[in-house]
């Protein structure tokens, strides 16, 4: 072999070890621990193979209500996900300018977008709920594809639905108010119902993200654990049994707790309704941290009127914010919290993760996270 082939090879053996692969970065310990924990899918192929993905060279990011927490060590791991891309954030999206009909993808909220980003190929929408993009045109006509943030807020909402269960088998709900009164009475105890969770049976409607969040956690609590999801039986050994979505009334009928965690989409809109109500066992509770328009918000309130059920918890409402004049105000046996269950001090340090390891993902045409049917609207 030539002798000065072989000093030029040697001298340039080390910078191609060192150089990055073409499609940068494998996740890091914080994004592989994160996708462990949490039932996030990923798509069955890497999207490079799809025809359509090209590398993008622009991104924006808008962080209006979110800024806070994105410091520069959360922007520095962006940066580098982005691998060369340009990373444009802003907190308004019109402060983007001329640049946002450039953009490959934008990280925020699918209703931004407008029907002139003609280049735009996909978004990573900031929350789980996707109703508004399956009904927004400008989204629509874009033809791009589509993230959410399934399983990121899931953990603070199943201690949030744990919560609501404990006040109500415990009347600590009943019990704040005679704390506010200044009431002493013992008396109380005997006349509210007050149980164990262990061995009640639990219904959760919607065995997504969060559903999987709550179920093993009552199981810990020694519930018995039933749910009913759209279109398969699959489900983690915690859960004692899953039916479908035909099946929701008989498996109703049957439980202490049921539990709304699905997304708003044709088929679960006015879902829990006269019907569904009317199957209850009069002990029961229900409570909602999917959406307020899967619930007909008058079958609700007669159904505790008329004690065909036993009390509510809802962190979403129809309509919302429940105005104050509405009865489910007034009413003894209901819990009511704005829309707050997904908030915790350990939310965001997941949702930036989430959102580094899949921009990472995207740009490298890697397998991605949480893509959304746009047909099913989950």
């Amino acid at each position: 072999m030539n002798s000065v082939f072989v000093t030029v090879l040697l001298f340039l053996l080390p910078s191609f070890l060192a150089a990055p692969a073409l499609y940068a970065s494998e996740p890091d310990e914080a994004a592989l621990k994160l996708l462990s924990e949490l039932s996030i899918r990923e798509t069955a192929e890497a999207i490079k193979k799809d025809g359509k993905w090209v590398k993008p060279k622009l991104i924006i990011m808008v962080a209006a209500g979110i800024g806070a927490g994105l410091d520069d060590k959360r922007l520095a791991g962006l940066k580098s996900a982005a691998d060369g891309a340009e990373l444009l954030v802003v907190n308004d999206i019109n402060q983007a300018g001329d640049k946002l009909n450039d953009a490959q993808v934008l990280l925020g909220t699918c209703t931004l977008v407008n029907s002139d980003m003609m280049s735009l190929q996909w978004v990573q929408h900031f929350t789980a709920g996707v109703e508004s993009c399956t009904s927004h045109k400008g989204f629509i006509e874009s033809a791009a594809s589509l993230s959410n943030m399934k399983g990121v807020y899931g953990a603070g909402i199943a201690e949030h639905v744990i919560a609501m269960m404990f006040s109500f088998s415990r009347g600590l709900h009943q019990f704040r108010q005679q704390q506010t009164d200044k009431n002493w009475d013992r008396s109380l105890a005997q006349r509210y119902p007050m149980q164990e969770l262990k061995g009640k049976t639990l219904l959760l409607v919607g065995l997504g993200g969060i559903g999987t969040e709550i179920a093993w956690r009552a199981r810990g609590l020694g519930m018995r654990v039933i749910a009913s999801r759209n279109s398969r039986r699959a489900k983690p050994e915690f859960v004692d049994y899953v039916g479908l979505s035909d099946e929701l009334l008989s498996l109703a009928s049957e439980a202490d707790l049921i539990v709304n965690t699905t997304p708003l989409t044709t088929a679960t809109t006015a879902l829990f309704d006269e019907r569904f109500f009317a199957v209850l066992k009069p002990s029961a509770y229900f409570i909602n941290v999917g959406r307020g328009k899967s619930v007909v918000t008058e079958a609700l309130v007669n159904a505790l009127r008329n004690r065909k059920l036993a009390g509510a918890g809802l962190d979403v409402v129809e309509p919302e914010p429940l105005p104050q004049d509405h009865p489910l105000w007034a009413m003894p046996n209901v819990i009511i919290t704005p829309h707050i269950s997904a908030r915790s001090d350990l939310v965001m340090e997941r949702f930036w993760i989430f959102i580094q390891e899949n921009l990472r993902r995207y740009v490298a045409g890697e397998k991605l996270l949480n893509v959304v049917n746009m047909k099913k609207g989950y």
